[in-house]
């Protein structure tokens, strides 16, 4: 099979055979499904791997596939040489928040805590590094060269048109526990129901939870800005978001795309206007969704990776699998 599919007029050719590793209850729902793959004449799959688990299994899974090209959501908890040798081309995407302070000035526990895990990277594990936030691309940068910055996409099962106003809006959030999040949940738990999902799902559990809910929560980890890639998924399932401040807002407009909070008191009275008005932000729901589709990953994925081919064919990498791969996935196809 020729190292890139070609695809007379459509999006930008893609590697013939993709790989995307992680783990995945997190993960599944940012790739490229092979269904979707298929369409855009490639191949894919999704290889689980998680922190701790058979680095020897992983390599040996991705061999017997032979990718061209691999994704790797958080390179960092990938052993050190692990993927040295893999034919192919490998994109490392942090996922993380990171302090986005000055060395040296304190930042949040949690946010040091994950910037000591990507300090345990081996660099030599992946061809080129794309961070999910702009402002913590100098603290990555301090680890390991990062080549550029884009949110999570989402994966094309998720998207779902708007369906109209529910007579009574049901209520999702979903992420794990925190006292941060637990301040913030507490009134509105006190006057409706709030499902909230504290562990990773798998990906048809959670297509069968969004298509049940209309307005879905994003609170942060801990009370620092950060963007969380489930505010993409929630806007391509059709919901009405609401959210803490987003940073950065990846083109997402307060008011227009989403609603805007800062407070518990704040969230607990958009739900009850919610309950007594269920159509009252259904403008802002059709607006969302239609924002949605630049996280679609079947618009995502093709753009990167081409452009991720260009800039190797440029500037090659120094991992030794890359240099074995190199002459067939770089070359110029008509």
């Amino acid at each position: 099979m020729d190292a890139r599919a070609q695809i007379p007029g459509g999006p930008p050719a893609l590697p013939a055979r993709i790989a995307f590793v992680g783990q995945a209850t997190f993960f599944e729902a940012c790739s490229l499904e092979p269904d979707v793959a298929a369409d855009l004449g490639c191949e894919s799959r999704f290889v689980e791997f998680r922190q701790g688990a058979d680095a020897d299994r992983l390599l040996a899974e991705l061999e017997a596939y032979a990718p061209d090209a691999v994704v790797v959501f958080r390179p960092e908890v990938l052993p050190a040489g692990a993927l040295h040798d893999l034919p192919g081309v490998v994109l490392g995407f942090l996922t993380e928040p990171l302090p986005r302070t000055r060395r040296g000035t304190p930042a949040h526990e949690d946010l040091e805590r994950r910037l000591w895990e990507l300090g345990q990277v081996d660099p030599l594990n992946v061809d080129r590094v794309v961070t999910f936030d702009p402002y913590i691309a100098g603290a990555a940068g301090s680890i390991l060269p990062v080549w550029r910055s884009l949110p999570l996409p989402v994966a094309d099962r998720f998207y779902r048109p708007v369906g109209p106003p529910p007579d009574e809006p049901r209520v999702l959030f979903v992420g794990r526990s925190t006292p941060h999040r637990e301040r913030m949940l507490a009134e509105v738990r006190e006057r409706r129901e709030v499902l909230h999902l504290a562990f990773g799902v798998d990906a048809a559990h959670l297509e069968e939870l969004l298509d049940e809910h209309h307005v879905a929560i994003n609170v942060h980890n801990n009370p620092y800005p950060s963007f969380e890639n489930r505010v993409c998924l929630h806007l391509a399932a059709g919901h009405l978001v609401l959210t803490e401040s987003l940073s950065p807002s990846h083109g997402l407009e307060p008011g227009i795309d989403l609603l805007e909070l800062s407070t518990p008191g704040e969230l607990a009275e958009i739900v009850t206007m919610l309950e007594r008005f269920p159509g009252i932000w259904h403008d802002v729901r059709i607006r969302g969704r239609r924002k949605a589709e630049i996280f679609r990953a079947s618009r995502v994925y093709p753009r990167v990776l081409a452009d991720l081919l260009a800039d190797l064919r440029a500037l090659p990498s120094s991992r030794p699998g890359f240099a074995r791969a190199a002459d067939r996935l770089l070359a110029t196809t008509h």
